[in-house]
C-alpha cells in the first residue's frame, strides 16, 4: 500500500474544509484534502466552473499552495494514532499526518411518514443537486417543506428552475419564525441574504406550523396531504415533494477517530479542537450555521492545525458569533414531537434494506435493530435511516466500526497486510 505523509489532512473539501486547507497551507503546513466528489465545494457549492465564484477563487488561491488535493476518495478506517487509510477509485492509500482536521459536513435529517419513499418524493438538498445537476422543472408543481433557512434557499432554487411552488410548510410556528427573523438584525449579512432570496411570491407560498403527513400516488407522486397541531388536512396535487427537517452533522469519522460529541455534533472548545489530540474540527460538522460560520470555522481549525495560533487566535470572536446564529437556528426549528408519530407500522424506514417500522417496535436499541432486522446496514451504512430511527425511537446510535464506508475484499486485505507487516510498508512507500 502507498504511503505519504502530511503535517495536516483536511477531511472534506466544502466550504470549511477548502478554506481549511488554505489557511493551513498559508502558515507553512504541507496539506492533503480528501473529498468523496469528483469536484471540492460540497453540497452547498455544487456545480460546474463558473457557477459558484467564491468556490472558484478559493480554488485559486490553494493552486500555488502545497496542498495536494484527493477526489473521489473516502476513508476506510485508522491505523494508528495518525494514520488514515483511505480509497481513492478503488486504489487504497495510507496517510499519516501530524493534525487531522474534520471539515465532514451534515446530510439531510428525515423524518419518515407513509408514502415518503415514493418517487417524486425527495429532500430538500437532493432537489437542490438534481436542479444543479440539470433537472428541469419547467410547468411543475412543487411543495416544500420541513423547516429552516434551507426551505429558503430551495424555494429559490426551484423558482429559478421554471417550477411552480403550491405551498412552502414550515413545522416551526409562526411566532418561532419571526423572533427568529428579528434576531437576524444582529446578522446584518443574513438579512441582506433573505432579501436576496425571498420575493413577495415566495412569501405568499409559507404556510406555518404545517408539515406532510402522507404523499399520496399510485407508482409515483400525485399529491401530498399537510396537517397542523389541530389535526387539520390540506390536500395539494403536485408532481414533486422535496421535503427535509434541518441537518444532522456527519459524525462517522469522529466517532471512529474516539471524538466527543454533544447534541448531535462534534465536541470542540474556542479553537476547534476536539478531545483527541491532534485533531481539530469546523464547519457543519460542529453544528449548522451557515457558509459564513463555515468559512471562518474553517481559517481558524486550518490555522491551528498548522500550530500557527496568532492567526488563529484572531478569528475566534467571529467563530463565537456565527456560532450563536447556528444555536438561533437550532432554537427557532427544532422539530416538533409530533412528527414523531407520522410513520405508521407499515412506512418503510430503511429504504436499503425495506425495513419497516412496526419491524423495529420491538428492539430496545440501535444494535438490536440492526442484528434483527438489517436496519442500517445496507449501502448507505444507516446515514439516511440512522438519524430518522435516532429521531422516531429517541434511539442513540451505536459505535461506529470500520470500514466507514462499503470497501472491496482487496481494500481491505491491504489494511491487514499493512497492518501486520508495518516494515514491508516502510518498504512499498520507498
Amino acid at each position: 500500500m502507498r504511503r505519504e505523509s502530511f503535517d495536516v489532512v483536511v477531511a472534506g473539501a466544502g466550504p470549511a474544509g477548502l478554506n481549511a486547507a488554505a489557511a493551513a497551507a498559508q502558515s507553512g503546513a504541507r496539506v492533503a484534502l480528501l473529498d468523496d466528489n469528483p469536484r471540492p465545494g460540497g453540497q452547498i457549492w455544487r456545480g460546474p466552473d463558473g457557477a459558484h465564484p467564491a468556490r472558484d477563487q478559493l480554488r485559486q488561491t490553494i493552486e500555488p499552495l502545497d496542498v495536494t488535493s484527493y477526489p473521489q476518495c473516502r476513508v476506510v478506517t485508522q491505523l494508528g494514532a495518525s494514520t488514515l487509510v483511505v480509497e481513492q477509485r478503488g486504489t487504497p492509500l495510507r496517510l499519516d499526518y501530524t493534525s487531522l482536521v474534520l471539515a465532514t459536513g451534515a446530510r439531510e435529517r428525515f423524518v419518515p411518514f407513509p408514502g415518503w419513499d415514493q418517487p417524486n418524493v425527495v429532500g430538500l438538498g437532493g432537489l437542490q443537486a438534481l436542479v444543479k445537476a440539470g433537472l428541469s422543472l419547467e410547468g411543475k408543481s412543487i411543495v416544500l417543506a420541513g423547516t429552516g433557512p434551507l426551505l429558503v434557499a430551495v424555494a429559490a432554487t426551484a423558482r429559478r428552475a421554471g417550477a411552480q411552488i403550491r405551498c412552502i410548510a414550515e413545522q416551526a410556528s409562526f411566532g418561532a419564525a419571526t423572533r427568529f427573523g428579528l434576531g437576524l438584525i444582529a446578522h446584518p449579512s443574513k438579512v441582506s441574504e433573505a432579501f436576496g432570496l425571498l420575493s413577495p411570491a415566495l412569501l405568499r407560498r409559507f404556510r406555518f406550523g404545517r408539515w406532510p403527513r402522507r404523499a399520496l400516488g399510485d407508482g409515483a407522486l400525485e399529491a401530498v396531504e399537510l396537517t397542523d397541531e389541530r389535526g387539520s388536512v390540506q390536500t395539494l396535487p403536485c408532481d414533486w415533494l422535496a421535503c427535509a427537517y434541518g441537518l444532522a452533522p456527519n459524525l462517522e469519522l469522529a466517532h471512529l477517530l474516539g471524538c466527543k460529541t454533544a447534541d448531535g455534533a462534534i465536541s470542540v472548545d474556542d479553537h476547534l479542537r476536539t478531545s483527541v489530540d491532534g485533531v481539530f474540527a469546523c464547519g457543519e460538522a460542529t453544528g449548522v450555521a451557515g457558509l459564513e460560520s463555515a468559512l471562518v470555522e474553517g481559517a481558524l481549525a486550518g490555522h491551528n492545525a498548522a500550530g500557527d495560533t496568532q492567526r488563529a487566535d484572531r478569528l475566534v470572536d467571529s467563530r463565537r458569533r456565527h456560532a450563536a446564529f447556528g444555536d438561533a437556528i437550532e432554537r427557532a426549528f427544532a422539530p416538533r414531537p409530533q412528527l414523531r408519530e407520522l410513520a405508521d407500522d407499515d412506512t418503510i424506514i430503511c429504504r436499503c434494506e425495506d425495513v419497516r417500522v412496526g419491524q423495529l417496535r420491538a428492539h430496545p436499541s440501535w444494535r438490536s435493530a440492526k442484528l434483527h432486522t438489517r436496519c442500517g446496514m445496507g449501502p448507505c451504512q444507516g446515514r439516511v435511516c440512522g438519524t430518522a430511527v435516532q429521531f422516531v425511537f429517541d434511539t442513540p446510535p451505536s459505535s461506529v466500526r470500520p470500514p466507514l464506508f462499503p470497501t472491496s475484499a482487496g481494500v481491505l486485505a491491504a489494511i491487514d497486510e499493512s497492518s501486520l507487516s508495518p516494515s514491508s510498508a516502510s518498504a512499498d512507500a520507498s
